[in-house]
């Protein structure tokens, strides 16, 4: 993968995690059951992790960053406050966020990444997949009950 590439994969990748921190925080506002508010909180945190951890692999390839706020069109896959009213409205957004930010994950290793952000991101890919399926799980639970 070109030093190119790999910026503009890192950078959407991090716009990505800016993008699930805010949504995150949206849903554990918009949440009604105090456990997943919890759970929600403390993947927004993650979520800053990750994108600060990206934005330092940035820098450290001399990459300048103007603005770490998630871009709108990114954002949109995290829409809580625009969906169906009640707890599987939020987890159903929830999902459909982490739907776009595993895909993202997957093409971006994909392609030979420079050894020392590979696993940072690897590590990443493997915990949003994981709550991504979490979050399935616990809404398809949410609509059997």
């Amino acid at each position: 993968m070109t030093k190119d590439r790999v910026i503009a994969s890192l950078q959407r990748l991090a716009e990505l995690c800016r993008a699930g921190q805010q949504g995150y925080q949206e849903a554990a506002e918009h949440i009604g059951d105090s456990q997943l508010r919890s759970y929600f909180n403390d993947e927004s945190m993650e979520r800053a992790r990750y994108a600060s951890e990206l934005h330092h692999a940035l820098h450290q390839m001399g990459v300048e960053l103007e603005n770490e706020a998630a871009a709108p069109e990114l954002h949109r896959g995290w829409e809580v406050s625009g969906t169906i009213p009640g707890d599987d409205g939020v987890l159903a957004a929830v999902e459909e966020g982490e739907d776009v930010a595993r895909k993202a994950y997957e093409e971006a290793l994909q392609e030979p990444l420079p050894e020392t952000i590979e696993g940072p991101v690897r590590s990443q890919a493997q915990a949003v997949i994981a709550a991504h399926d979490h979050v399935k799980l616990l809404r398809e639970k949410k609509q059997a009950a």
